[in-house]
């Protein structure tokens, strides 16, 4: 069952909260969208087809929908929670349709950030919430994966993510995550980055920095509990990974996520 909640709505775009309870592997039936629209999770995964190019949707992953494209849904992995922006026209969506033939949206910290703001932008579509569609539009484009995987092993490096992402501390090294996935620690490396395009140490990090992005949302302020909790050595690492990933530290991050009027990044 999928449930719809409109969080802002003008009539260049609407922004609204989606929440799926499905639980199914197999893909539904096709079914079109009449204007261009970018899903983000935050919450669970699922995978979409678009064009016979299935893209698993993820925290670190979003999807790009143009209008008119047929789209199809499995939910092997259970429910899940998205925003999705859905643009009316096209003054707002300037190179939407250039963008490359893939639809997945590579979800950086930065571009997550962005998404959570935009959710606290306030009641001002003609002008703040529109910078801030706008400002998730640029960062969203910015940046694609390949149109199609290289050959190769991808299915190890899809059980890679769905072990970091079912719980970043499973592996808590390289070796014992090779050693859960019955590879060898090398094989494992070099498959991920290969069909990945980051190496597995940096999306193990993207996934624990959105992990602690949402508990900040959700108003957590103790910093080395957050840091102990994701499996960080201490608040000092919790720092720097923030800082690499982010351009920000988690004080400052603390801060933009804070009750009130949106802040510039």
């Amino acid at each position: 069952m999928r449930t719809t909640r409109t969080v802002m709505e003008s009539r260049h775009f609407a922004i609204r909260s989606v929440e799926c309870t499905d639980d199914h592997a197999r893909w539904s039936a096709p079914e079109a969208a009449p204007s261009a629209h970018i899903v983000l999770v935050r919450r669970g995964r699922f995978r979409v087809d678009v064009r016979g190019l299935g893209v698993t949707v993820e925290p670190a992953t979003g999807y790009l929908h143009l209008p008119g494209e047929e789209m199809r849904f499995a939910h092997p992995a259970g429910g899940d929670v998205c925003t999705s922006v859905t643009f009316a026209g096209d003054e707002l969506t300037a190179g939407v349709r250039a963008a490359p033939r893939s639809r997945a949206v590579r979800v950086d910290a930065r571009l997550e950030l962005a998404h959570r703001l935009l959710l606290r932008s306030g009641g001002d579509p003609g002008f703040a919430a529109a910078e801030a569609v706008l400002d998730l539009l640029r960062l969203a484009l910015r940046e694609q994966p390949h149109d199609s995987p290289p050959p190769g092993r991808a299915g190890l490096a899809e059980r890679a993510r769905e072990a970091i992402l079912a719980d970043p501390l499973a592996g808590a090294s390289l070796v014992e995550l090779a050693r859960l996935l019955e590879t060898s620690p090398s094989h494992l490396s070099h498959t991920f980055r290969h069909h990945v395009g980051m190496p597995l140490s940096r999306y193990r990090n993207r996934v624990r920095v959105s992990r602690a992005l949402a508990r900040m949302d959700q108003g957590e302020t103790d910093l080395a509990a957050l840091a102990a909790g994701l499996g960080f050595s201490d608040q000092a690492h919790l720092t720097r990974v923030m800082r690499a990933e982010l351009g920000h530290t988690p004080g400052r991050v603390r801060a933009l996520l804070a009750p009130g009027v949106r802040r510039p990044l």
